[in-house]
């Protein structure tokens, strides 16, 4: 049985084959599709949309303007800030190095997505781990590190690889800067050649 919480009326969609459990958040205007499972203490924001088969929780933060795609599980210790994408199938994990006779839940790794960032159809994110605002996982990707700001990574094990702007479209540099060919946003190059020696230096 679906239950609508923390609303007297109905301003959030959830399909009848999902299951919301009791202490759950739900923003305005999000919607949840087909069998999907929220679970409790989670909090879930305004304007998402929740694709058919996702299992959110326990305890997960999710910001607004979220759009999770079909077959993903955001388990507990995962954080997804505000405009955040997440492909079909990607995967998060929250145990490093989990043994099914070996409980350790209690040494769950934290995964923070910030805001703005994109991973691809089929990506693994590894527990552990911050994705940086307005980054990109290629798709099939395993992120076994950090993802800097507007870093474009792919690969396995992913690799930082260019820098995407906040519209998602691949930065190229001349000289020290770029002008997005698609929305006219500048960077500088400076800051994104420091970031690119930390990660080669891992």
């Amino acid at each position: 049985m679906v239950k609508l919480l923390k609303s007297k009326k109905k301003d959030f969609f959830v399909h009848k084959s999902s299951y919301v459990d009791d202490g759950v958040i739900i923003g305005k205007g999000t919607q949840v599709w087909h069998f999907c499972h929220i679970l409790k203490g989670s909090k879930i924001g305004a304007n998402c949309k929740i694709g058919q088969n996702v299992v959110i929780g326990p305890k997960v933060i999710i910001g607004n303007n979220v759009k999770i795609q079909n077959n993903v599980s955001v388990y507990a210790g995962v954080t997804l800030k505000d405009d955040v994408f997440c492909g079909p199938a990607c995967v998060f994990t929250n145990v490093f190095n989990p043994r099914s006779a070996v409980p350790r839940m209690n040494e769950a790794r934290d995964t923070l997505v910030k805001k703005g960032a994109a991973i691809g159809a089929n990506a693994t994110i590894v527990c552990g781990h911050t994705l940086g605002e307005f980054c990109f996982v290629g798709a099939g990707s395993v992120v076994t590190k950090d993802v800097p700001a507007y870093g474009l990574v792919y690969g396995n094990p992913a690799r930082l690889l260019g820098w995407v702007c906040e519209c998602g479209e691949k930065i190229e540099f001349i000289n020290t800067e770029s002008r997005c060919k698609n929305c006219a946003k500048r960077y500088c190059k400076r800051e994104c050649d420091r970031q690119r020696e930390e990660v080669r230096k891992k």
